[in-house]
């Protein structure tokens, strides 16, 4: 691990001195460049600095209680020894973690797909009641979401949302929420007074740029217009402005109809578009590298029940960490931090496992 840090501090260095190299930094393209590199290893070269420090202290203090002769000096360099050990222990734990590979996708924007599952009008209205928990979040971090799609029905539940979330990490702290979201409690509609459960699908998708993934729309797609429509069968407008858009080569399908505009439902379908096949890639990656066992929480797999909310007991369950929190209608309003800390610290303990 130390031989790596020595040569991350050597790169380190080579990049300060490139940032300023005005030959360098001339060309936009190659400062650019220069500074992600510099903030991705900023964080783990200062803290590799500062065990170096520590460690020097150490010594000295080692020396000075070997050489000390009055007592009380000697107990109290013993007592410094003992704290200055305790903070290499925790600096050597960090550096373990800032030398995990990241996530190439992390500091991407994402596009968050949620679908109805088994449950009839009551998984509609929880896929909408999942919609408003991940904006409710997203306005705590200060991103922006942006409704992408959706397929409203008449009781103001969705059988189908997508939208977008735009703002510094959202990938890496909504990563996770991939799955099946199961809700245990008593319908509006039920007349019995029956607990019921049902279900909603989540799939979290790393907003995927042009250059990303590259598309020949001139052989690739086929792109249809229609006219919309909202629940019930109402007309939205009365214009060919939805856009249906099919990937021929992997018969992908994407629609799009929430904007008046044709050109903005086209921009919106092509973003989902693109997201959905670079998942379908980075899927295709995942199952090659199949005999590396993945994290216990970061496959984000659509198929797997990962959280039960529980109106009865005023509980949300998250399977995969076995972490319960009753706080309900805090956790619906968007205060998903206890779940998202403790799924990030899972994750990286079964990454560090693995290197």
């Amino acid at each position: 691990m130390f031989e790596k840090l020595k040569d991350i501090e050597s790169k380190y260095a080579e990049v300060e001195k490139a940032l300023g190299d005005a030959t360098q930094v001339s060309n936009q393209q190659r400062l650019m460049e220069l500074s992600k590199m510099h903030a991705e290893l900023s964080p783990i070269v200062s803290t590799y600095q500062e065990y170096q420090q520590l460690e020097s202290e150490i010594e000295e203090t080692h020396a000075l209680s070997e050489t000390e002769t009055d007592d009380e000096m000697v107990e109290l360099a013993q007592e410094e020894l003992e704290s200055l050990t305790a903070q290499k222990e925790e600096l050597t734990e960090a550096l373990k973690l800032l030398l995990i590979p990241k996530d190439p996708n992390d500091e991407k924007n994402v596009i968050i797909e949620i679908r109805a599952g088994t449950g009839g009008e009551e998984a509609s209205l929880f896929a909408a009641e999942l919609f408003r928990m991940y904006a409710r979040f997203a306005e705590r971090q200060n991103w922006k979401i942006e409704l992408l799609n959706s397929n409203a029905t008449g009781l103001k539940g969705f059988k189908e949302v997508v939208f977008s979330i735009t703002g510094a990490g959202a990938y890496s702290r909504l990563k996770y929420e991939g799955g099946i979201h199961r809700v245990q409690r008593i319908p509006a509609t039920e007349a019995s007074g029956r607990i019921h459960t049902s279900a909603a699908t989540v799939a979290v998708l790393p907003e995927a740029e042009e250059l990303d993934m590259a598309i020949d729309e001139a052989t690739e797609l086929r792109i249809d217009t229609y006219r919309s429509s909202g629940p019930g069968g109402q007309s939205v407008n009365t214009t060919d402005s939805a856009i249906r858009i099919t990937h021929l080569p992997t018969g992908l399908i994407v629609t799009c109809q929430d904007e008046k505009s044709q050109h903005k439902n086209r921009s919106k379908a092509m973003k989902i578009l693109r997201a959905r096949l670079q998942e379908r890639k980075q899927a295709e990656l995942n199952k090659e590298r199949a005999q590396t066992r993945r994290s216990m929480v970061g496959s984000g797999d659509r198929s797997e029940k990962i959280r039960t909310y529980n109106f009865p007991q005023s509980r949300v369950t998250d399977h995969r960490i076995q972490f319960s929190s009753y706080q309900l209608d805090a956790v619906l309003d968007g205060d998903l931090g206890a779940f998202i800390d403790r799924l990030t610290t899972v994750d990286q303990a079964e990454k560090l496992k693995e290197s």
